[in-house]
């Protein structure tokens, strides 16, 4: 897909589904696993409470524990998307926590048997820009070489002043150094981002589009801040320090980044949810695919699609 040359017109976005139905000829879904790990932002080694949103009960799966041995994991994950989406094959995620953070040779452990299912075509790995050691990215190369492998990168905001304030405890620079250590290996790299900060303006989230664009990141997840029971942002949020921002907000600003963001960067989320228990606020009460096509509905009412402000940029030169 070059600059200049719209996406779909039903579509609109790089969709993350469409492009591993395109590179793999058959549909692949993710299935969720808990490799066990702990966080350096939580262990004291970068600090401590960890981020001020961050409860992981939030987005992992019931049937991901660390007890229940990583295989196990998988073949309840693979049957549920089975049954429900008819996919033929998987990527397995470690999703929770920081899943590079640990001794090389348990990551060995763990990725190899999760690529070992034939059913597997790769790994992603969710982590941190301080938590990647040269052994880690190594092991992760290697792997590369006969297996799909995506690096996603939590980054979450490119302004230092509001890492700082969401006790996120990693720089911008630190991201960017990481991005340059696993760029050229054979890797995928995702980007994590999350919208509506405390102190956060559009147009201070909006540079992050123009950032992804410099650099060798293959695609992005994306979604609205939101609060959750046992969390410090919970507490702000009823004590009035932060207020969530309203679906509307969210959708044109998730469309204007979609705009300046390059059709060449796949979409793999627009969109956070949290079970209804430990829910605190915004309550939008959307699934994930309502979510996705109010987005797209919103840049088929503008007339517009992924990149296109880039694309206008090109013919304007």
């Amino acid at each position: 897909m070059t600059v200049g040359e719209p996406i779909h017109s039903q579509l609109r976005i790089n969709s993350y589904g469409s492009y591993l139905r395109r590179r793999f000829g058959c549909r692949v879904s993710k299935v969720n696993v808990d490799g066990g790990f702990t966080c350096p932002n939580r262990d004291g080694s970068r600090g401590t409470g960890g981020c001020i949103y961050c409860d992981n009960s939030s987005f992992s799966p019931k049937e991901t524990q660390a007890l229940i041995p990583v295989e196990e994991q998988m073949a309840a994950g693979m049957a549920y998307h089975r049954e429900r989406l008819s996919s033929d094959k998987f990527i397995v995620y470690f999703q929770k926590y920081t899943n590079t953070y640990g001794p090389v040779e348990k990551l060995a452990d763990l990725y190899r048997r999760a690529l070992a299912h034939p059913d597997v075509l790769g790994i992603s790995v969710g982590t941190r820009p301080d938590s990647l050691s040269p052994a880690a990215i190594d092991l992760l190369t290697d792997l590369a070489r006969e297996h799909y492998v995506c690096v996603e990168l939590g980054l979450q905001s490119m302004d230092d002043a509001i890492l700082t304030r969401i006790n996120r405890g990693h720089t911008l620079a630190e991201y960017l150094d990481a991005v340059e250590r696993l760029s050229g290996r054979g890797l995928e790299i995702c980007t994590h981002l999350i919208y509506g900060f405390p102190g956060e303006t559009r147009n201070g989230f909006l540079k992050t589009a123009r950032l992804i664009a410099s650099l060798p990141v293959n695609s992005v997840k994306l979604h609205q801040l939101h609060a959750v029971e046992n969390t410090r942002l919970a507490d702000m949020y009823r004590d009035g320090s932060w207020q969530p921002i309203g679906i509307d907000e969210y959708v044109a600003t998730a469309c204007d980044f979609l705009e300046e963001l390059p059709a060449r960067v796949t979409v793999q989320r627009l969109y956070g949810s949290a079970p209804l228990a430990i829910r605190v606020a915004p309550n939008w009460n959307l699934k994930n695919n309502q979510m996705w096509y109010a987005v797209i509905n919103e840049l088929r009412r503008r007339g517009s699609w992924q990149g296109c402000r880039l694309a206008s940029e090109v013919r304007a030169a």
